[in-house]
């Protein structure tokens, strides 16, 4: 059947051959451009906007012209649309404009005054908190009394800039009295609930097409509800269909990033390594507006204590505002920053007790039966001890960290589990829905879930006929489009296989019992349309306490280990990766091609964000706006990536399917800095730059 098999991809061939349309290759009658003005100070209040050129031919747009209400609706309205009177952030929207030549549009003159205020730009520095967290397990003082030594270290991470391959791109096309919007995106519904508050329009009046979207990590998951309300209050006003599409620089600088993070952790063990208790502080910089800062830190915070067995326990987690850009969704979301943290202490922690880093993981990591740091008991398939081993086998660690010794090769390790689908009971709150219905020729999909390279498409069209019993040929599938498919949940938070594909795999046993022996082009044939939906059911047994962070904050758990190895240049300091393993569990791979190149792809990801990825900011603004100067790794850069998958199905996982997703990206940075320790460097911020490296070693020598 199709399940297990690397079957073709829906989408490859119009990619392949360039007939895939993105948003770009649009055109409508009359259309115009747009443009968006923005702010040039980090905290100021606009005193004045002038307009130096003449308005004839132009569109133009001010926050008094929003027929809605002047928010980007989403966890909290604080964020405005445009801004009216205080400006938070260098690159805030304040004024729109339009004209059907873009040289005229780009040569328009906007003088903004404003009186400068004070601007936080430290984090550390800052008094307001957009949220605080706490999570407690056990007794932390017994535990402190039953440490026999106590680790203690400070880890930073930056910025991080997803850098999909397309810029933030929409469409505006007024029609019927309301707005249909064609955009790249990851969450279909989320532009159309934000479009209903600005625009002041009712659902039906409300239409969201996703296009075909060049990649996303996140950077597409809340900001296209910004630029689809600018791009649709031009046309509103305009009466005629508006492109808005951001060059690279203005993406860079005025989208959002991976939060950075200051972690501070203390841990205590026995001589033999035994956790006996953690203390965790997390504070992680959320910028000028709320967007989802509250669930980034959630999920921060919540794998911050590790794959690991630890009786007693607590975790402090704080989001606070500076006058920055906001930040806002990143693959990973939230846990690389923790999970970087703690893999490298526990490295930290391996060399002061003279532990061997493989045996200090291995006897601490959970098993099924255990509880994790928010007392959720593990399942049948908790395995990081499994991919721990499986990962040393494969890459000779144990023979590598001694042959390496003395020499400019370092070799290190990262153990690691994320969380697969939202956080506690938010997929309750989802209450997503699927649908299929009958085609002339087979099954057609219907689910709000995108296609941004990571092959949605091609694996929910595996899940559904392996189901049915029918040819993965018979099944279609399409982009979403909001008057259409039913709202199934954003295409984030690895999700879009375990929970939507499981929503699909009950819609197809559901039809197939319906279908009554007949295929489904006969069915259709002989009694005409049948369409069969269904919505999110939680697994039984699963509570999760939101006031106290107790209980079962996931489904399930992906697990995975990376082992990394690295030679240092002796004059450049440059820390070039020489190999990385990957072992991964995601319960079952629906298509092991797809799910291997979503494991290379993370794992390249997050070899940048170790090493290369470094968004310098200068009194608010990010300084290295260009892709000469903001460095992510090449194909010359990466260096062979070895998958291999350790399968612990999940029962209640279509097939036994986990997340994905996210995973890969949570091991590899600190796996490749423990391979810098390995050579006596104690790197404890990323990325590791040469300049880092270099004062590492000096304090070293």
């Amino acid at each position: 059947m199709a399940v297990g098999k690397n079957v073709a991809r829906k989408d490859g061939i119009p990619k392949v051959c360039g007939s895939a349309l993105y948003t770009d290759d649009l055109s409508f009658p009359g259309m115009l451009y747009g443009r968006t003005i923005r702010s040039t100070v980090p905290h100021a209040e606009i005193e004045s906007i002038e307009l130096r050129f003449d308005p004839e031919g132009f569109t133009v747009v001010r926050a008094d012209d929003i027929p809605g209400r002047n928010v980007v609706a989403l966890i909290e309205d604080d964020q405005p649309c445009l801004a009216e009177h205080e400006i938070r952030h260098v690159g805030e929207p304040v004024l729109l404009l339009a004209h059907e030549d873009r040289e005229q549009l780009l040569e328009a003159e906007v003088q903004i005054t404003y009186r400068e205020r004070t601007a936080v730009l430290d984090p550390l520095e800052s008094d307001h908190s957009f949220k605080d967290i706490r999570i407690e397990k056990g007794n932390l003082d017994q535990g402190k009394a039953l440490a026999e030594v106590v680790v203690e270290g400070e880890y930073r991470t930056g910025h991080q800039e997803q850098l999909y391959i397309e810029p933030n791109a929409v469409i505006a096309v007024p029609e019927d009295g309301g707005i249909t919007l064609h955009g790249s995106m990851q969450c279909p519904y989320y532009v159309h609930d934000a479009l209903q508050v600005l625009l002041g329009l009712p659902p039906e009046k409300v239409r969201v097409v996703a296009r075909e979207t060049g990649g996303g990590f996140g950077g597409k998951e809340e900001y296209p509800s910004m630029i689809a309300g600018h791009a649709s209050l031009l046309a509103l006003k305009a009466g005629r269909p508006v492109k808005l599409i951001y060059d690279r620089e203005e993406d860079l600088v005025a989208t959002t990033k991976r939060h950075p993070c200051v972690c501070r952790m203390r841990t205590g063990h026995r001589r033999d390594g035994r956790l006996t208790f953690m203390e965790i502080e997390v504070l992680m910089d959320g910028g000028a507006y709320v967007t989802l800062s509250p669930v980034v830190l959630s999920r921060g915070v919540i794998h911050a204590g590790g794959p690991y067995r630890c009786p007693h326990l607590r975790i402090d987690g704080r989001v606070v505002r500076t006058h920055t850009p906001p930040n806002g969704a990143f693959r990973g979301f939230g846990a690389p920053q923790t999970l970087f943290a703690l893999e490298v202490h526990m490295e930290r922690a391996a060399e002061q007790l003279g532990i061997d880093p493989v045996q200090l993981r291995r006897g601490n990591a959970l098993q099924p039966g255990d509880t994790n740091s928010t007392g959720q008991v593990m399942g049948e398939d908790c395995c990081p001890a499994a991919v721990l081993e499986e990962a040393v086998r494969r890459s000779g660690f144990d023979r590598k960290r001694e042959e390496y010794r003395g020499t400019n090769r370092g070799i290190g390790l990262a153990l690691i589990y994320h969380g697969s689908g939202f956080t506690g009971s938010g997929e309750v709150k989802l209450d997503s829905e699927a649908a299929l219905e009958l085609t002339p020729q087979g099954v057609k999909i219907l689910v709000a879930s995108t296609e941004i390279g990571q092959g949605t498409r091609t694996m929910h069209a595996q899940i559904v006929p392996e189901a049915l019993g029918i040819p993965y040929e018979q099944v279609e599938t399409d982009n979403p489009d909001t008057a259409r498919v039913p709202d199934s949940g954003p295409t984030v938070a690895s999700r879009t296989c375990m929970v939507v594909g499981g929503i699909l795999k009950r819609c197809s046993d559901e039809l197939k019992e319906r279908l009554g022996g007949l295929s489904p082009a006969q069915y259709y044939r002989q009694h005409g349309p049948l369409k069969v939906s269904r919505r999110y059911r939680r697994p039984e047994g699963l509570h999760w306490d939101e006031e106290n962070y107790r209980g079962d904050a996931y489904a399930t758990y992906a697990y995975s280990c990376v082992v990394s190895e690295v030679e240092l240049d002796p004059d450049t300091y440059q820390a070039l990766p020489l190999r990385l393993t990957a072992v991964q569990d995601i319960g079952q791979a629906i298509h092991p091609i797809l799910a291997a190149g979503q494991i290379e792809g993370g794992t390249a990801q997050g070899l940048g964000y170790a090493l290369y990825e470094e968004v310098v900011m200068r009194e608010g603004v990010m300084a290295n706006a260009q892709l000469t100067n903001y460095i992510i790794p090449t194909t010359l850069d990466t260096p062979e990536i070895e998958v291999a998958f350790v399968n612990q199905p999940y029962a209640e996982g279509p097939y036994g399917a986990k997340g994905v997703g996210e995973l890969p990206i949570d091991a590899p940075a600190p796996s490749l800095v423990n391979a810098l320790r390995h050579l006596g460097l104690d790197v404890r911020d990323i990325p590791a730059t040469p300049e880092r490296i270099m004062e590492a070693a000096c304090v070293s020598a």
